[in-house]
């Protein structure tokens, strides 16, 4: 059986949050108390991981609030294990991938996870990946699978499944003219996104539904200028990549004059918490953070204490959750 906190909190007759402490070597704990501890850990036979106490996690989504969510779970998985997260923005003009691991790989990297990082992007440079399989440093990889074709577990959300949510919602509401504002090709998610879409689309007899694909960038601006341009296309409904795409195109709606949903419906994608606080309240489908932040954890946990773990990709089923942002179709 493995031990964890649990087991060691009843030996040592203390809080789980106190042995958390002292995993993570945190102030605050007397002496007696965190040597009552360590004895408990001891006598367990509980083992620290052995190939260094750092987690890397590479993002280039630093200010959405969905992969900040999913970073922040990832942390709390991951810390009463002795783990620490390192964030690493590596977004585009800024410092990249390989600089990142290059600098800290030998400060002890137990594992690294690519948060829709470089695992996203077609044909992205494999200099990283190479860096860590050279040092025999697991990783795992969430939202895209690699470039190099390295068989690794890798955890996404069912983008396919999220189109046809969006679609089916948008036509049960009596829109056919429905469009995408979707991310930039060779973006793995973002292609996965319209090819779902077109799927949905043909599904219900729509055969030219890529002419009302847009691709533009996964900000408010690029959902704004893609919503802009479907009604000049004569779009009813808006599904968006992302729900900062989502919030732009409503941006762009009301400066062509339209209301929201009165006149053109908008559906976002990725759940972040702040969807629901928005005016009108923002109709998405949700990425499930949670638990693709506890398979991430439980992944680098087995991984780090070299125990198998399944390679390849797990899809994790999204959830729709209609808000105001929707309504019926305009006579």
């Amino acid at each position: 059986m493995k031990v964890g906190i649990v087991e060691i909190a009843e030996r040592a007759g203390v809080s789980e949050a106190t042995v958390s402490r002292v995993i993570n070597r945190r102030q605050g704990v007397a002496k007696k108390t965190r040597d009552a501890v360590e004895q408990a850990m001891t006598e367990l036979g509980y083992e620290r991981p052995v190939q260094g106490q750092l987690v890397a996690l590479l993002t280039e989504h630093v200010s959405n609030p969905f992969f900040a969510d999913v970073a922040e779970r990832i942390e709390s998985t991951l810390a009463p294990h002795g783990l620490k997260t390192v964030l690493c923005p590596a977004f585009p003009g800024g410092v990249q991938e390989p600089e990142y691991i290059s600098a800290i790989v030998d400060k002890g990297i137990a594992a690294v996870v690519f948060l829709s990082s470089s695992n996203t992007v077609d044909g992205a440079d494999t200099e990283t990946y190479e860096i860590l399989r050279g040092r025999r440093i697991p990783y795992v990889g969430i939202n895209g699978v690699f470039a190099d074709g390295v068989a690794v577990p890798v955890y996404s959300t069912d983008d396919a499944l999220a189109a046809e949510l969006a679609v089916d919602h948008l036509y049960r509401l009596g829109h056919r003219a429905i469009g995408m504002a979707s991310g930039p090709t060779g973006n793995l998610p973002a292609d996965r996104r319209v090819q779902g879409f077109l799927d949905a689309m043909a599904k219900r007899g729509v055969e030219d539904a890529e002419r009302l694909v847009i691709r533009q960038s996964y900000t408010i601006e690029g959902g704004q200028a893609a919503a802009q341009t479907l009604i000049g296309l004569g779009a009813t409904a808006v599904v968006a990549a992302s729900d900062y795409m989502a919030l732009g195109a409503i941006r762009g709606i009301r400066r062509q004059g339209r209301s929201v949903p009165e006149d053109v419906s908008v559906v976002g994608y990725d759940g972040a918490l702040i969807t629901e606080f928005v005016d009108p309240p923002l109709t998405t489908v949700r990425q499930p953070a949670e638990r693709l932040a506890l398979e991430v954890g439980r992944s680098v946990l087995a991984l780090v204490s070299n125990r198998d773990v399944p390679v390849g990709e797990l899809l994790f089923d999204p959830e729709l959750i209609i808000r105001s942002t929707t309504g019926p179709a305009p006579q």
